[in-house]
């Protein structure tokens, strides 16, 4: 699963829009936008709030099998 997959189940399951998302996660709705078009990925500070606020691992985030 792609961190564009992973971003979109995390919108879905806590029923969030990308403004709510980037919000928690501290950056403009247009770099959300910009994760979930693939043309940008997340960095370490967001991934980082990723891991703490919806528990999702780094390795998930980008598909790396352990």
């Amino acid at each position: 699963m792609s961190y564009i997959d992973v971003i979109k189940q995390v919108l879905v399951e806590h029923n969030l829009s990308q403004q709510q998302f980037a919000d928690i996660l501290g950056v403009n709705q247009t770099t959300v936008s910009q994760w979930l078009l693939g043309n940008k990925k997340p960095g370490y500070d967001s991934i980082l709030l990723l891991y703490e606020k919806f528990g999702i691992e780094p390795n998930e985030l980008f598909g790396i099998k352990e």
